[in-house]
């Protein structure tokens, strides 16, 4: 069954309403379909003067959903999947959830109780997702001791937070200072060792735009993008998450898919990974307990010139010092690749608004990316504001042949050997000795920083050959009841995958 990419949790505000449409042109761009998370609340002072955050005034709410309603609708009627829904925080004591509705037809509510917000949704087809639910319980973690598995069939075990998987995991939640750290109580993995049948997606927690790429998306196996069978795969469960990369998994007990329950037994688990960058190991975990850990293929590169599929993620950024270049905030980039072989897909990468895939054919992709800001904080050696953007493109070609970018005028010729061998960085050399000699009147200096760390770079990363970014791992389990299953897969780039468990009930 086909794989469709979203990102469940992009909080749109009230003043950022009159930038609906640029939002969803954004998603349209980037992914398969679209649930809105409005974001109902705003900081305000209370009688003590404390600042506050809490749900702004009903009647802005009203006129926003309003809004939000007929846009939906319109989208819908073109085509194209969307789903309305809200964030509700509640009184904090439940964790926080992102509620959906299948129909355009419902409004939020804001109850304090975690069960009186399922309540109020009797009858009514909701959905309600935790997240970042590893926070402190009774303090915006989420209370697995409550956890409805109808109302909230999956959970967010990843987003720009960090990992909500377990205390103890590589990829921290330290970015929200205020939040606190993460704790095990309220953790992904100690609510599915308390008996919980809920799956796994990834997802943003993004108020600036939609589907940034690195902080997390939710993939859904359904029969089709149609509202119906997407609401249907939701329901069952059959949902994954990624942190970064768009890897897709076909993960399955025997006929069993994730998500599912089945009944205790021999079993056979089949698992295919086809990855966006070279898988690095992928890990089998049985009632949140790594069982079997597999290492990722050898990075073998086939003698003679074999046709071959290779992947590679192209980047584009950094750029001059703010403190000595103030002005450069921003830089449009148009590019070119031409390859004598097949372009075989290109996925988007993107993190801020501005970025387009102009022109695909099957020898040439046209693109334009718009990057913001520097590596400079005006902190030394402070937390980066770099950001670049980029997209991961698939080729079909023989070893000895080759790839043309053209990136703003600079030419860059590749074989696919050079490739496959390693990381190329380019800079804008010609750009900034101009600029420096226009502004501080030199060409020559006694060291490179001047003219290294003013320079607009783009990168091109390690090619990836199909025998790389692709594995199928086959094990033979014996399950009892109350057994659960579900799998982790890590590329060396960093981006990780979860599937949703299966789970064994006799």
């Amino acid at each position: 069954m086909p794989i469709f990419w979203t990102d469940f949790h992009s909080n749109i505000h009230h003043d950022q309403m009159k930038d609906l449409d640029k939002w969803i042109a954004q998603i349209r761009e980037t992914l398969d379909f679209w649930p809105i998370a409005y974001y109902p609340f705003g900081m305000r002072k209370d009688s003590t003067g404390l600042g506050v955050e809490d749900t702004i005034p009903m009647e802005s709410i009203k006129v926003d959903w309003e809004v939000l309603r007929e846009a939906v609708k319109k989208v819908n009627e073109e085509g194209f999947p969307m789903f309305m829904g809200y964030e509700w925080q509640g009184n904090g004591l439940d964790g926080d959830h992102n509620v959906f509705f299948k129909t355009n037809d419902e409004d939020p509510c804001f109850v304090l109780d975690y069960h009186k917000l399922i309540e109020n949704y009797d009858g009514i087809e909701a959905i309600g997702i935790p997240h970042h639910t590893a926070y402190q319980l009774k303090n915006r973690g989420k209370d697995w001791d409550r956890q409805n598995d109808t109302f909230s069939p999956f959970a967010e075990i990843y987003s720009s937070h960090g990992s909500s998987e377990c205390d103890d995991n590589w990829i921290n939640m330290d970015r929200h200072v205020h939040m606190g750290p993460r704790t095990d109580a309220t953790s992904v993995s100690t609510g599915l060792k308390k008996g919980n049948h809920f799956g796994l997606i990834a997802s943003g927690d993004n108020h600036s735009c939609p589907g940034v790429y690195g902080f997390g998306y939710a993939a859904v196996v359904a029969k089709d993008n149609s509202k119906e069978e997407i609401w249907k795969a939701l329901r069952q469960k059959h949902v994954y998450g990624v942190s970064k990369d768009r890897i897709d998994v076909d993960f399955k007990l025997d006929d069993a898919m994730m998500g599912d329950v089945t009944k205790a037994g021999k079993h056979t688990m089949h698992l295919h990974v086809e990855g966006m960058d070279t898988i690095d190991r992928i890990e089998i975990l049985k009632n949140e307990k790594r069982i079997a850990l597999i290492a990722g293929p050898d990075e073998e590169i086939p003698a003679g010139n074999a046709k071959v599929c290779y992947k590679f993620f192209m980047e584009a950024g950094w750029g001059p010092d703010l403190r000595v270049f103030p002005e450069f905030t921003e830089r449009v980039w148009k590019g070119i690749i031409k390859t004598p072989g097949k372009i075989l897909s290109v996925t988007p990468c993107f993190s801020t608004f501005g970025q387009s895939i102009d022109n695909q054919t099957d020898n040439e992709l046209d693109f334009t990316l718009t990057t913001h800001s520097t590596t400079a904080t005006g902190k030394w050696m402070g937390p980066s504001n770099v950001t670049t953007e980029g997209f991961q493109i698939e080729i079909e070609d023989t070893l000895d042949s080759y790839v043309d970018i053209e990136m703003e005028g600079k030419k860059v010729h590749l074989t696919v050997n050079e490739l496959v061998q390693g990381t190329h960085v380019y800079s804008m050399d010609e750009e900034v000795q101009q600029l420096l000699k226009e502004r501080y009147g030199f060409t020559e200096y006694y060291r490179s920083d001047p003219f290294w760390h003013n320079a607009y770079k783009f990168r091109v990363h390690k090619a990836s050959l199909d025998s790389w970014y692709t594995q199928e791992v086959q094990m033979d389990m014996d399950l009892v009841d109350s057994d659960e299953i579900r799998c982790r897969i890590l590329e060396k780039n960093g981006s990780c995958a979860w599937t949703s468990p299966i789970f064994i009930e006799e």
